[in-house]
């Protein structure tokens, strides 16, 4: 039931998640498409997060971080995910004022660990190339877990005061969100009060944890790249960009989508666009990090699995290597 300020406003306590307005028949087809993303998601990360706790060869800090970046991405894509899933099957697009906030406030806390995360393991990284005799004692697992748990920590303070913030504001009708979560520009448009000055210290906020993150990957890398182009053998470098070259993929992916996202004020966000990216961070980014870290090293798997996963890799290098020679005799 709406409510009733002292300027005669109705003021909403619950909200309407547009989401995707489209035909019924593409609504359904959108709720397979992404259900079944869903489950690949949750599976994947739990295989991970379950290889990671059973096989003692990958009791080490760079998988014990794996298995916390797993955690995190299956906490994140359950955030929205469902809630989403939910609308396009039963066409139920409500949410209420409490439900609205708490769905904001672990999306973007777990979206900051998640930044925080990212920086982490590329401090792994670095400390693993650049200083290998030093890293048994500088990273152990002990440590490595106490970074995460940090990681975690701050990302969810951090979401904490733009949180209380937008639960103090009031919200008039039409009480229309137009996304399929609630995202922090979609609650803002709907808000009675003048946002400014909030909005202001938001993006500060925002630009803090992405770009303070995101500098320090990049930072971090540049000292793996030219510690790595100083080793003399061709191999040892192939092998060292190897073990950095998942985690930079997903760095790539991830900043790509939330710089996009976030780093600009809402004046100049285009609703529509932002539903497309929001999907793909949300749904697709998810499936695909396992995929990435995992299959690109085969260290991750049992040695069961490795007989058929290593011809089947040989087989697709094999394929590209004739597909390329064919390229340039035809050309």
């Amino acid at each position: 039931m709406p409510k009733a300020d002292n300027g005669n406003r109705s003021i909403a306590s619950t909200f309407i998640i547009v989401g995707f307005e489209t035909l019924r028949e593409i609504e359904l087809l959108l709720f397979s498409l992404f259900t079944g993303m869903y489950i690949l998601t949750l599976a994947a990360h739990f295989l991970v997060i379950t290889l990671v706790a059973v096989d003692k060869r990958l009791h080490k800090p760079m998988y014990l971080l794996l298995a916390n970046f797993s955690m995190l991405e299956v906490l994140y894509t359950t955030v929205t995910v469902p809630k989403m899933l939910d609308a396009l099957l039963t066409r139920r697009k409500d949410i209420s004022s409490p439900s609205c906030l708490a769905q904001f406030y672990f999306l973007f806390g777990l979206g900051a660990a998640e930044n925080c995360l990212l920086a982490v393991m590329a401090y792994d990284r670095y400390i693993a190339i650049c200083m290998p005799l030093h890293y048994p004692t500088m990273m152990t697992s002990r440590t490595s877990i106490n970074l995460a748990v940090g990681a975690w920590i701050g990302g969810l303070i951090a979401a904490f005061p733009p949180a209380v913030w937008i639960a103090t504001l009031k919200f008039c009708f039409p009480n229309l969100i137009d996304h399929f979560f609630c995202d922090y520009a979609p609650l803002l448009k709907v808000s009675c009060e003048d946002t400014s000055a909030g909005e202001f210290v938001f993006m500060v906020m925002s630009w803090s944890v992405i770009l303070g993150c995101f500098f320090l990957i990049m930072v971090s890398y540049s000292f793996i790249i030219f510690a790595v182009l100083r080793i003399p053998s061709t191999v040892g470098q192939k092998k060292a960009f190897g073990t950095c070259a998942s985690h930079l993929a997903v760095v790539s992916i991830f900043y790509g989508t939330v710089i996009f996202m976030y780093i600009r004020p809402t004046s100049h966000i285009r609703f529509s666009l932002d539903k497309v990216v929001s999907v793909f961070y949300c749904v697709v980014t998810p499936l695909m990090n396992p995929i990435i870290y995992c299959f690109r090293n085969q260290e991750f798997f049992p040695p069961p699995f490795k007989k058929i996963i290593t011809p089947l890799f040989i087989h697709q290098r094999r394929c590209m290597r004739v597909c390329f020679l064919r390229e340039e005799l035809y050309f």
